[in-house]
Formats: structure tokens, sequence, C-alpha cells
């Protein structure tokens, strides 16, 4: 029996996979995790409590959660930075980190711990070269060694 070839070329790797298959799993990728974050954030910025203020986060923890009212002035502070930083950018953050220091000086002992978090978490949120440019000088290099720990 003759063995018969055909003329038929052969298909290339990944034929039929255009641009969209891989716009497509970058969202089936990304969009959980922005939905995730932003259902967390919209859900954090109801005003619950009826009356009108201008820092909603902040009357709902006096107001509606004794275990809140119960936490450290640090943790309150570096929840309060870590949701800054995902709403705007990490310079916003670290600027309001050191109004906390300068205006409370009880914080400073607490600054290293809170930049350095805010570094895991621009890494997190921004890779590890974008996180490092928003470096400089809060709490010594804390906020930098926090972008180089969460690298590792």
């Amino acid at each position: 029996m003759k063995h018969t070839k055909h003329s038929t070329p052969p298909r290339p790797r990944g034929h039929g996979r255009g641009p969209a298959h891989g716009i497509g799993r970058t969202l089936a990728l990304v969009l959980p995790v922005v939905l995730v974050l932003s259902g967390t954030l919209a859900v954090t910025r109801v005003n619950w409590t009826g009356s009108p203020s201008s820092s909603v986060l902040a009357a709902a923890s006096e107001e509606l959660s004794p275990r809140t009212a119960t936490r450290a002035p640090q943790d309150l502070l570096r929840d309060r930075l870590l949701l800054e930083l995902q709403e705007k950018d990490p310079g916003v953050a670290l600027t309001d980190l050191q109004r906390a220091v300068n205006g409370r000086p009880s914080l400073a002992k607490h600054c290293v711990s809170i930049a350095r978090a805010l570094g895991r978490a621009a890494v997190r949120l921004y890779g590890p070269s974008r996180a490092q440019s928003y470096a400089r000088p809060v709490c010594d290099t804390s906020f930098a060694s926090g972008v180089a720990a969460q690298h590792r």
C-alpha cells in the first residue's frame, strides 16, 4: 500500500489565537482581583452611620464597632494608609504617614513597621519597579525595605 502525502501545509502553533485571546486571558486573571478590591473598597466607603462625615471609615470605626474602637492607634493608622495606598498611590500614603508621625510622636516607634507594610502592599499592587519609584525617606528607608522584602 502506497502512503500518500497531503498537500495541506502544517498549521502554525497557536493558530486562531490572536490578540483577543491574550486580552481574554489577562482579563480572566486580573478581573477577579479587581472585582474583589473594588467591591471591598466600595463597602468600606459606604456611609452606614446616616450622618454626613468626611471620614466615613473613621465614623464607622468609632460608632459601629466596639472591637475596632479598642484597636491600637498604629493599627488604625496602618489600615487607613493601606486603603489610601489602594485608592490613590503610595506617595500619598507615605506623606500622610509622615504627617501622622509628626503630629503624634508616640506613633514614631511604629513608623518602620507601617512603612514596611505599605512597601509590601505597593509591590502587590504596582509591581516592584513601580513601587520602588515611590520610595522616600519616611521612617528612614523602611518603605524601600518593604518593597525589597516582598520582591524576594
